[in-house]
C-alpha cells in the first residue's frame, strides 16, 4: 500500500510547480492591463456593446437562433477574460 504522505507531498509539489509556471507566464506575457491592449485590437467595451445589440436583435425576432448562436460564439471568443 502506498504511503499517504508521499502522495500528499507529490500533490503539493505539483501544485507548487503549477503556481510557478503560472507566475512565469504572467511575468513574460505582454502587458494586457494597458487600455486598448486587447488581443485583436477591438476594445472590450465595443465587443460588449455588440453583444448587447445582438441579444436585442434576437429578442425582437430579427434573426434565427442559429445565426444568433454563431455570432454570439464569435463575439464571446474575442472577449478577454482576466
Amino acid at each position: 500500500m502506498a504511503n499517504p504522505r508521499s502522495s500528499k507531498r507529490q500533490l503539493e509539489k505539483n501544485r507548487q510547480e503549477k503556481a510557478a509556471a503560472k507566475r512565469e507566464r504572467r511575468r513574460t506575457a505582454p502587458d494586457a492591463a494597458e487600455p486598448g491592449a486587447e488581443g485583436d485590437g477591438e476594445p472590450q467595451g465595443d465587443l460588449l456593446a455588440r453583444l448587447a445589440q445582438l441579444h436585442e436583435r434576437y429578442a425582437r425576432g430579427d434573426m434565427s437562433f442559429e445565426d444568433f448562436d454563431d455570432e454570439k460564439t464569435d463575439l464571446t471568443s474575442r472577449l478577454r477574460i482576466d
